[in-house]
């Protein structure tokens, strides 16, 4: 049994509506996959700068933590921006932009070519985008805007730091700061932009508004695929577990609803891992349907600070996945430091406090007995975790770590 997070407040479900058998079926066709996934990978592989993000080989740590491989894919240099999020609310803005161009000059053949060659910012430049964020979202949604030449307008609540508020305002988007939490900010985002005529570009769906967050997801896959063929270039085996961040679902969705398509009843066991302060999918998979969280959902793992599904996402999680845990602040503070000092032997790994998330549920089932044998970790078990964020707040990472970002010493 693992020691290396002994004290970890663990939470853990058993999903009762899992189908391990099902096959991916029309209802998530029609939300990720197919040939929408299609055009998202070929369009982003297109993107200037655009290069596949590691997967890591945690070997130490595994064999520490009584398993037989840890693989951590490492988003934390994804476009110079810091997080896989630059996969998805950039690739929805260049979407929303070119259905826009189509319909106003009556085209249909219109690209990402003519939005990177800048030749329709004449048009581009009046039209603002719009979106809530806790830090990584937005400043995907700022990058993707300044890249394909429109406006850009980006609401975060009460407890974003001045940090992540600071690099959203590099990419030239205007930032409004609200009270209340992420929900409320979403609320008066979508509030100010059916006045003032912006275009929400948002990775939750809600009652009304679907088209977008499939786009946002769609970009998500790609890391997905990514990590597939890592897999198959070194002809590792597939991983028996993934274990993934929760926040509102998209990314946990994207890359379940992935592995699925692909792998049918091979793919591994998913399980989604959140902050017990902010439990939305926790406290779904216990009503058997989507519930909002209320409160000031103060967590650490700011990007997770969600309490309110998304109802696509949901679509996905809910027959696809085995089972939701929690964990505590605490764990995920000790886990940042644990790849940062690396004491198993692996390579040290600058990660933020909510690319951790399901590395900490992992290691805190395998403390666990009675999540160890629910979840069916064993000696056997490769983990495969998505590192979703580096350090997006340097100066929070380094009051967590002692060091700096680049003082860790990361592998090139």
């Amino acid at each position: 049994m693992s020691t290396i997070l002994p004290n970890a407040r663990l939470h853990w479900i058993r999903n009762v509506a899992f189908a391990p058998d099902a096959p991916y079926g029309p209802t998530q066709q029609a939300i990720l996959g197919g040939t929408a996934f299609e055009q998202a990978n070929e369009q982003i592989r297109r993107w200037p700068g655009y290069a596949a993000t590691p997967l890591r080989n945690l070997a130490g740590l595994a064999s520490a933590a009584g398993v037989q491989q840890i693989l951590y894919k490492q988003e934390a240099h994804r476009f110079g921006l810091g997080s896989f999020k630059a996969l998805g609310g950039a690739y929805a803005v260049s979407r929303l932009l070119l259905r826009e161009l189509n319909q106003r000059l009556n085209r249909t053949d219109l690209g990402i070519e003519d939005l990177l060659s800048g030749r329709y910012r004449d048009l581009t430049q009046h039209m603002t985008v719009t979106c809530a964020t806790d830090g990584n979202h937005g400043r995907s949604v700022a990058w993707g805007a300044e890249r394909f030449g429109c406006q850009c307008v980006i609401y975060i609540h009460a407890t974003v730091s001045e940090g992540r508020k600071a690099a959203i305002e590099s990419y030239g988007a205007q930032v409004v700061r609200t009270p209340g939490n992420y929900d409320d900010s979403v609320r008066q985002a979508a509030e100010d932009a059916d006045r003032l005529g912006r275009f929400v570009v948002s990775d939750t769906s809600y009652p009304g508004y679907m088209d977008v967050p499939k786009d946002v997801m769609q970009g998500y896959g790609v890391m997905a695929e990514e990590a597939l063929q890592q897999l198959a270039r070194t002809d590792a085996a597939l991983p028996t577990h993934v274990f993934l961040q929760g926040g509102v679902g998209g990314l946990a969705a994207a890359v379940c609803a992935h592995f699925w398509e692909r792998l049918g009843t091979r793919r591994p066991r998913f399980v989604v891992v959140e902050p017990d302060k902010a439990a939305c999918l926790y406290e779904s998979a216990k009503a058997g349907h989507p519930v909002a969280v209320h409160g000031e959902l103060d967590t650490v793992m700011a990007g997770l600070a969600c309490g309110e599904v998304s109802l696509l996402a949901w679509e996905i999680l809910k027959p696809g996945v085995q089972a939701f845990l929690t964990v505590d602040d605490a764990a995920a503070l000790d886990t940042v430091r644990l790849l940062a000092d690396s004491p198993y032997g692996d390579a040290p790994l600058v990660a933020g406090e909510s690319a951790v998330a399901g590395l900490a549920g992992a290691l805190a089932a395998l403390a666990d007995p009675g999540a160890r044998a629910a979840l069916g970790l064993d000696t056997d078990s490769r983990i495969l975790l998505f590192g979703s964020e580096g350090a997006t707040d340097p100066v929070l990472y380094e009051q967590i770590v002692g060091r700096k970002p680049e003082e860790i010493g990361e592998p090139a």
